[in-house]
């Protein structure tokens, strides 16, 4: 048993589920025709929302008991070139906007994925570096020796 409850909150509601499922591409069939079954793909949902929701890390679903972090990541891609995830949000967007209305004359997007022009010499050092120069020669191991003082007549 996982560290996960089923009443533990974070899994999908059912009126949620009835929403996803039909979204959902048919299940490949298996080149061998036979294999360990499909881990069912509310399991697997439950799973992603829950990566998704809280930030962690893929590996750390194998110890919820949810569905192992390699299903979860497989179905994840999986759904993800099928459209699943642009289809559903398209459809929160659509409801939101027939029950409160979104203001689209009023949508703005603005970003950047580069590093500021003209902000080299102003922003300084990086403060993580500490004006580090890379390794020395002593801890090489081409060097004339290694950090805990053995040599080995191995070419490294």
């Amino acid at each position: 048993m996982g560290l996960v409850d089923r009443d533990d909150g974070w899994r999908m509601p059912d009126w949620l589920w009835q929403q996803i499922e039909p979204l959902l591409p048919e299940r490949p069939a298996h080149p061998l025709g036979c294999h360990n079954p499909r881990v069912p793909d509310r399991d697997a949902m439950d799973a992603i929302l829950l990566v998704l929701r809280t930030g962690m890390q893929w590996n750390a679903l194998n110890a919820t008991g949810i569905c192992s972090s390699s299903s979860a990541h497989r179905r994840f891609q999986e759904w993800e070139r099928a459209g699943v995830f642009r289809e559903l949000w398209r459809q929160g967007l659509l409801a939101y906007d027939k029950q409160t209305g979104i203001e689209w004359e009023w949508l703005a997007m603005d970003g950047a994925m580069t590093k500021a022009p003209l902000g080299r010499a102003k922003t300084g050092p990086n403060p993580t570096d500490r004006a580090k120069r890379g390794r020395n020669e002593a801890s090489s191991p081409k060097g004339k020796g290694s950090r805990s003082g053995s040599s080995t007549p191995a070419r490294t």
